[in-house]
């Protein structure tokens, strides 16, 4: 397993899709989420979009292997169905997960996980990210960037910290040490 968290805006998912170009063996595990559908996203392919009180039966039977409330009423998870549909294809689990659900995957599963966490070269930067992607409100954005501060300060609890200044030297060094990892 390979689990990617990340501030919101810090690069991760772009990181990830270059990832699975250069390693056919490694396949996306899609989050579940609660929230609703950016332009151009697809249900099953980018997320699970799921309602709250689904969500909240999936939690009640133990259907996670993790989930958080990262925000009120936004919820996101791992399903177990979707670790389980990648292993039996004999694949390796790519994750792009919040930092919170990232560190979980790591305490169940251990040393089978490498955990890496894609850090902004600032918060300013990050919050020029944001408005760049135009995806969010201007309240959105705010909430994302605070969060954000708080998330930075998980960092040093995973593998792996990669600075994303330059998108092609993170990718470069993240390729590095998921070739390590994947070789053992």
């Amino acid at each position: 397993m390979v689990i990617f968290s990340a501030p919101s805006g810090a690069g991760k998912t772009t990181i990830v899709k270059r990832l699975l170009k250069h390693y056919p063996d490694l396949e996306f595990s899609i989050s579940a989420c609660t929230r609703g559908k950016r332009m151009k996203e697809v249900d099953g392919k980018d997320y699970y979009f799921l309602t709250v009180n689904n969500f909240k039966e999936k939690i009640r039977n133990n259907d996670f292997i993790e989930w958080e409330e990262v925000y009120p009423d936004h919820f996101y998870g791992t399903l177990k169905s979707e670790v389980y549909r990648i292993w039996e294809k004999g694949k390796h689990v790519i994750f792009d997960v919040d930092v919170v659900g990232g560190l979980n995957i790591k305490k169940q599963f251990g040393t089978q996980a490498l955990s890496l966490f894609v850090k902004p070269p600032s918060i300013e930067e990050l919050n020029k990210r944001l408005i760049n992607r135009s995806a969010d409100s201007k309240e959105n954005i705010q909430k994302r960037v605070a969060k954000a501060e708080q998330e930075m300060a998980y960092a040093k609890q995973f593998d792996i910290v990669i600075i994303n200044e330059n998108l092609n030297i993170a990718t470069g060094e993240v390729i590095t040490v998921v070739s390590r990892f994947l070789e053992v």
